[in-house]
């Protein structure tokens, strides 16, 4: 099957890094409100721009006069990012890169993001929200998550249900059809060898990487 990738540009903090280049480079953009400021840095210009503007000044307004806006009102059901992984979808994307997704200043939107990417996971899409430093990768049951890691990077495996059958291969505390209780601290902050590969039978889970974080090694 063709992977078609989307960039969607939120509101969140954002380190430009290789890596990020790297996972963005060759997909095609969309913003979300204030997510647009990320354009600049990355050196992208989004095919559309949707949200209720109320992020986005006059000044970031006027660096992007040809980019196609299209506007909802501030009252309204869903997130200006759930509107732009909508919109992404109807233009045929199977693979998600949510660049500021992670931190900044609205803990709730960060949140968001992790609970709408567990959803998508289980509909078929692939699903990466990324500051530049950290990478979140929502996982289903029933397949395997295959990451390329520095050796010594940390990572956690974050529960959002409790586990069954997880498997946790080429790490310092590796696992083996492991159940985790929900809520249990048990696979915070383990240590990369190299590429890593997570799996499980039943529940939903997140993974979140520190590519360049060797304080572990």
């Amino acid at each position: 099957m063709t992977t078609t990738s989307f960039t969607l540009l939120l509101g969140g903090s954002l380190a430009v890094t290789d890596r990020l280049r790297a996972l963005t480079g060759g997909s095609r953009v969309i913003a979300a409100d204030g997510g647009m400021r990320h354009a600049e840095s990355l050196g992208v210009t989004p095919e559309l721009w949707v949200g209720d503007f109320d992020s986005s000044d006059t000044g970031l307004i006027a660096r992007f006069p040809t980019v196609e806006r299209r506007s909802y009102p501030a009252a309204k059901a869903v997130t200006d990012g759930e509107i732009a992984v909508a919109e992404a979808i109807a233009r045929g994307a199977t693979r998600l890169i949510c660049v500021g997704a992670l931190g900044g200043e609205r803990s709730d939107h960060a949140l968001q993001h992790y609970l709408n990417a567990l959803g998508l996971v289980e509909d078929g899409y692939e699903v990466v929200l990324t500051s530049g430093e950290e990478e979140a990768y929502p996982f289903a049951a029933d397949s395997e998550l295959a990451l390329e890691m520095p050796k010594g990077a940390l990572f956690s495996v974050l529960g959002f249900t409790t586990l069954e059958g997880l498997t946790i291969r080429n790490a310092r505390y590796p696992l083996q059809d492991f159940s985790l209780p929900f809520g249990s601290s048990r696979t915070i902050s383990n240590i990369a060898e190299g590429p890593i590969s997570v799996s499980l039978s039943r529940g939903r889970a997140i993974l979140l990487a520190r590519p360049y974080d060797l304080s572990g090694a």
